[in-house]
């Protein structure tokens, strides 16, 4: 199943895709400046429902709205958005019964952990990939799904701030850094590693 929607009540785009007996569902969370159709969100979606998990590729701002770079980093309206999208999705009969996962990146992944620490929003996991965790703030605290921060290792500051987030997380956690990639995982087989990483984590608590 592979289908456009929209998603109310700001009428926000979005690509949901699920291969048969998915054992869950993870909703990305583009970063800054990005959208739906960002490839290389679009690569890591392809290759979790090739590995058996449905996916869900929106956009978080509308046109007009993206234009002002003030909205990129206004965390707790991509936070609102990100969680309206899971409460339309858990009226959906084709996915609503799977474990939720959020997939982050940039500033995404703040929007992704600020989400989760929402006591209405039920996460199984979340993984961050080249995230911005520490712009979620006080709810970093909050957040009890296992969480995943995948960085660069190139990505220096970063990685810096990864380091320090994850000392205030005080769910399961994990920091993985990728050898030699940057913050885009450009470099030949990175994001493939961050696949790997991002597979084995949904797996193991989807």
């Amino acid at each position: 199943m592979n289908r456009s929607v929209t998603i109310p009540p700001h009428g926000l785009g979005g690509t949901l895709s699920a291969p048969d007996s998915a054992q869950g569902l993870v909703v990305f969370a583009h970063g800054s400046g990005s959208s739906r159709f960002s490839p290389r969100n679009t690569y890591v979606a392809e290759a979790l429902q090739r590995a058996g998990f449905a996916t869900f590729l929106f956009d978080l701002l509308r046109e007009e709205e993206a234009v002002n770079r003030r909205n990129i980093f206004n965390i707790p309206l991509l936070a609102e958005r990100l969680k309206q999208a899971t409460q339309w999705l858990a009226r959906q009969e084709d996915v609503e019964a799977l474990p939720l996962g959020l997939f982050g990146a940039s500033t995404g992944a703040a929007a992704a952990l600020v989400a989760a620490a929402d006591a209405e929003v039920e996460v199984s996991a979340v993984v961050s990939r080249g995230g911005r965790p520490d712009l979620a703030g006080a709810a970093l605290e909050l957040v009890r799904a296992p969480t995943l921060l995948i960085v660069g290792a190139r990505d220096t500051q970063v990685l810096a701030l990864n380091e320090a987030a994850l000392q205030r997380l005080g769910c399961e956690k994990a920091l993985r850094i990728v050898p030699e990639a940057t913050h885009l995982f450009e470099e030949p087989g990175t994001l493939d590693a961050v696949i790997a990483l991002a597979r084995a984590w949904f797996a193991a608590h989807c």
